[in-house]
């Protein structure tokens, strides 16, 4: 039972302590190499340890954390079973292919910078493996926070970059905002029950209560509308943080908060309910925004808001492993996506489409592998996009009078459509400017990430028995009715991206690049704040300023009058006193006298 345990506590530690090595050895960190090398072999031996806990049986280890007389109200350990390990392969495997791909990518930067950059990257890697490994709802909070911190560190590493300090200040407060939900759903979990875990039984209106406080701070981190605009934003950080925190990591972590807390979600159906709503609704908003975009990470941004919208979907649905399946393999493949953009964006110097071109040719390698991420993505038969998408259709199948069915249909068409445009538009035709025209490929540390994540992209999907059985489930493939609607749908769209010019897609998708054109769900919130909240806030400052303070200021002047007043009794002469007491004394006794 200790092996479980010590795998564990290597999959945690290793990181955390490289962190802490850095942090303390400033002198280590700013020369770069050794603490890429040192985060890369933490990277490296939490990945084994997160590989050798497949084959292991479930265990938990937990000492106790806060105390109040003999009473422990909670507790801090880990917690191994199948869905913390099949997570943990994700995240460990996603964050080692990262680091390595960070090598080529990032080598231009300064010693210190390059130093800074995988001391964040170890931090990160502790605070998401604290996350899945927790024992209960309150440790995983804390690990859910410092992946906050770090995110915002992550995306705000070109700090001196005026919009991406901005980018990574509006990730910070969104989810904070969002955050909020999750404290007071913990603390109401708390009143009602007396306990943080994962699975304990409530009351119908307290399940509720706590399921859809959870499910705000979901929709913050895992970027739902109306809280995604903080996604594409966060495109400003360096392309290999892309892959990790917004394909993989940081934005999966709310979809595996509902994972880990099926059993309560399970109790409210009312929650599943809009969880179902708002992830149908995601996934056909960010698809249609994705369609429009120009630079090719937020592409791949509103991608990522679309196909976690998907995984909200399923398991709003009731299917905890659509949900979590398409996690899994929606990790390798948008990583493999947004890691081939970033080899592209090192070859050409920009993100925008329309300065490539021909790249097909020139760099063969991030072809094939953008090619294998774009069809899975696109839900290709054989790809591992195509197993987990099925999964989800699947789920939502007869739910709400397959209105949700139909939506998700629609967005797997328009996500072959869009990723098809981007496979024509940056891969194919004549290169659109000098720099397109002398592209090479990077170096074999870009190029290996990109065959690892490829590979997996491609057989993933057919290890959904052995993913099922793992979670307590069984899976059984079938190619339906509803697989071959999903697969027709994805096939046409990459047709017609193939076969329609660029200008008749812009002219198609017209209005719908009017809405994407400034995010019309920005500029709401911008109104919002001017309008009312700053309205509101300076009709509170004036009561503040004018009536509370006026209030007690008004008190305070009275006093000092009054004190004024009584002034000229105390002269400090003794005499004056004595015959004040004397004059008491008779007017007492006299008083006495004639009642």
């Amino acid at each position: 039972m200790m092996r479980p345990i010590l795998l564990a506590l290597t999959a945690l530690l290793a990181p955390a302590l490289v962190a802490l090595s850095l942090a303390v050895a400033p002198s280590v960190r700013r020369r770069g190499a050794p603490a890429a090398a040192l985060t890369i072999l933490a990277s490296l031996a939490s990945f084994g340890a997160a590989v050798a806990l497949l084959f292991e049986h479930s265990a938990r280890l937990t000492v106790p954390w806060l105390r109040t007389g003999a009473r422990v109200i909670a507790e801090v350990g880990v917690n191994v079973d199948g869905v913390s390990t099949s997570m943990l392969v994700v995240v460990t495997f996603v964050a080692l292919c990262v680091q390595v791909f960070s090598l080529g990518y990032m080598h231009d930067e300064s010693p210190p910078a390059f130093g800074r950059y995988f001391a964040y990257h170890a931090l990160f890697l502790f605070s998401m493996n604290l996350l899945v490994l927790a024992p209960n709802l309150l440790q995983l909070f804390a690990g859910w926070e410092l992946v906050g911190v770090t995110s915002y560190l992550l995306i705000g590493f070109y700090y001196k970059k005026p919009s991406a300090a901005h980018a990574a200040v509006k990730a910070f407060w969104v989810t904070k905002f969002a955050d909020m939900g999750f404290l007071f759903g913990l603390l109401t979990l708390f009143v009602a029950t007396g306990s943080f875990s994962f699975n304990v039984a409530l009351t119908p209106p307290v399940a509720v209560a706590v399921t859809l406080l959870f499910f705000l701070a979901v929709v913050g981190k895992s970027a739902q509308f109306p809280l995604h605009v903080w996604l594409p934003d966060a495109m400003e950080g360096p392309t290999p943080v892309s892959a990790l925190l917004h394909a993989a990591t940081m934005v999966a972590a709310g979809v595996f908060l509902v994972v880990r807390a099926d059993p309560l979600f399970a109790q409210a159906e009312s929650t599943r309910t809009v969880m179902l709503v708002v992830g149908v609704g995601t996934a056909l908003f960010a698809a249609l925004l994705a369609l429009v975009q120009t630079d090719i990470k937020k592409v791949l941004a509103y991608s990522t808001c679309s196909q976690l919208g998907y995984m909200i979907a399923a398991l709003g649905a009731g299917s905890m492993l659509g949900g979590f399946f398409h996690l899994t393999t929606h990790a390798f493949f948008k990583a493999l996506l947004f890691l081939a953009a970033g080899s592209i964006i090192h070859a050409v110097g920009s993100n925008e489409l329309s300065k490539m071109g021909g790249l097909a040719r020139r760099m063969p390698v991030t072809f094939a592998a953008f090619t294998i991420g774009a069809l899975s993505l696109a839900a290709v038969p054989g790809f591992s996009g195509f197993f987990s998408k099925d999964l989800v259709l699947e789920a939502v199948a007869g739910k709400l009078g397959s209105i949700p069915l139909a939506l998700l249909v629609a967005t797997a068409f328009l996500t072959a459509f869009y990723m098809g445009r981007v496979l024509v538009v940056a891969f194919l035709g004549a290169p659109s400017s000098d720099e397109a025209a002398h592209a090479h490929e990077a170096g074999w540390s870009m190029k290996l990430p990109l065959l690892a994540l490829a590979a997996l992209s491609l057989v993933a999907g057919f290890f959904a028995a052995p993913f099922a059985k793992l979670h307590g489930q069984a899976y059984h493939f079938h190619f339906g009715g509803v697989a071959a609607v999903g697969t027709a749908a994805g096939l046409l769209g990459l047709v017609l991206a193939y076969t329609l010019s660029s200008a008749r897609i812009a002219r198609a998708t017209r209005a719908v690049s009017e809405l994407a054109r400034g995010s019309a769900v920005d500029r709401f919130y911008e109104y919002s704040f001017r309008r009312v909240t700053l309205v509101l806030s300076d009709s509170l400052a004036w009561v503040d300023r004018y009536v509370v303070d006026g209030m007690i200021n008004l008190l305070g002047y009275r006093t000092i009058d009054a004190g004024r007043g009584m002034r000229p009794l105390q002269t400090g002469m003794a005499p004056d006193y004595v015959l004040a007491v004397v004059v008491g004394a008779a007017s007492l006794a006299a008083w006495t006298v004639l009642r």
